[in-house]
């Protein structure tokens, strides 16, 4: 089996224009703020990763158009000198900046043959319509454009070989997005240096996807394809990896993801708490309430905040059945305002962390929503202890921050 990690010739903005390309992940914008956003910028790389922003409103982001003019956009970028190709597979150092939060990850190529094997491990399900969609763009640009992103096992050893690079070099690029998120980046290519984070690498027992379930499943789809129509073509082919950027565990972010229902199925405020007190104790607060530690929850509610928190012959052992997100699902969404499937329901909705409370706050005290949750991020542990036992975590349970870029490396398949 090829090794988990691998070097790649990676794709990248040519020298002073980085800040003109990178652009935030494709699936964290619709096409209406993707236009928005690359009005006026023709390098920016939502043409490639939102090609629909260049054909007409209105069209379907999974016509066949759209992948067509998303590869005739990436062909034009590398035509014209905007993104070049480093001469012999690379890997390289990335810096995500947040206010005060910092992580430094490695941008690598991640097996194919690992993530089949469940060896970079997997934590929800994913939908074929989206996978179809990666996999369409993946086949037409024949390149892999958004990273995924990994967690690993926090090594010290791995901690200092990329403070080492970080010290000693100056960086590519060092760039601040219109978000105010800072993006750094240093090449390794020393090739000492690549075989010991290779080696390293190596020795974990396992990757964790954090955040790109359909970008590795479709990686994985394409990969088979492939294999299949070139059987003699070996482990080394590029579409035998995919691009990833990994980060060790005690330094990625996961904010809350927060829950507002339209409704409160038929109970009124007083015989809705009532219920909600057989299961949980409930405090009434003064102001906002953020949730301080795990199976504890703020309910905004008839415009004042209440805390509950789960009684505790109520928290299971199971890894899955013990997440804050499980917890309030199984004992107040279902049993009590009858939401069953929350990827199906349109009664209910999610919001980031990134929103903050008064979001929830907004969304009640419009009218549009009858009751907020607001959740205590899940743990990076927790997601882990998950994968490990080959469950998958409930939907909207993780909210990564801060996110990569698109068009910072790209990973070419021929």
């Amino acid at each position: 089996m090829p090794t988990l990690i691998k070097p790649l010739r990676g794709l990248r903005p040519a020298a002073g224009r980085a800040a003109d390309i990178i652009a935030p992940p494709y699936d964290v914008l619709n096409s209406a703020e993707a236009r928005q956003r690359a009005a006026g910028k023709p390098a920016s790389f939502l043409h490639v990763s939102k090609a629909e922003i260049d054909l007409p409103e209105g069209i379907d982001v999974h016509d066949p158009q759209v992948y067509a003019r998303a590869a005739e956009n990436f062909r034009a970028m590398v035509a014209d000198g905007l993104l070049v190709r480093d001469p012999t597979p690379c890997y390289y150092v990335y810096r995500l900046r947040m206010g005060d939060h910092v992580q430094t990850g490695l941008v690598c190529a991640g097996s194919v043959a690992a993530y089949d094997a469940n060896r970079i491990r997997k934590h929800e399900y994913t939908r074929p319509d989206k996978e179809d969609d990666r996999v369409c763009q993946i086949t037409a640009l024949h390149a892999q454009t958004g990273p995924v992103l990994l967690a690993y096992r926090a090594s010290t050893a791995v901690r200092d070989i990329l403070a080492a690079v970080t010290a000693g070099k100056a960086p590519l690029y060092e760039v601040t997005a219109d978000d105010g998120i800072g993006h750094v980046l240093w090449l390794v290519d020393d090739a000492a240096t690549i075989g010991r984070l290779t080696g390293l690498f190596e020795a974990m027992d396992a990757l964790y996807i954090a955040d790109g379930h359909h970008r590795s499943a479709a990686a994985s789809r394409v990969a088979a394809g492939l294999r299949a129509a070139d059987p003699a073509a070996g482990n080394d082919a590029p579409y035998e990896h995919f691009l990833c950027v990994a980060f060790p565990h005690d330094e990625m972010k996961i904010l809350d993801y927060n829950r507002v229902v339209r409704d409160l199925n038929g109970h009124g405020t007083e015989s809705f708490l009532a219920a909600i007190g057989k299961r949980f104790e409930i405090e009434p607060s003064a102001g906002r309430l953020r949730p301080a530690r795990p199976a504890e929850f703020g309910m905004y509610l008839g415009g004042r905040w209440h805390r509950l928190r789960i009684r505790r012959e109520l928290v299971p052992a199971d890894p899955v059945a013990s997440l804050d997100v499980s917890l309030l699902q199984d004992n107040l969404l279902a049993p009590l305002l009858g939401i069953t499937d929350p990827r199906t329901d349109r009664r209910i909705d999610f919001v980031g962390g990134m929103r903050g409370l008064g979001e929830l706050e907004k969304r009640v005290g419009s009218g549009e929503m009858a009751v907020a949750f607001a959740l205590y991020p899940t743990s990076m542990s927790a997601l882990m202890a998950v994968a490990d036992a080959n469950q998958v975590m409930p939907p909207k349970s993780t909210w990564f921050e801060p996110k990569l870029a698109d068009g910072l490396v790209s990973h070419g398949l021929d």
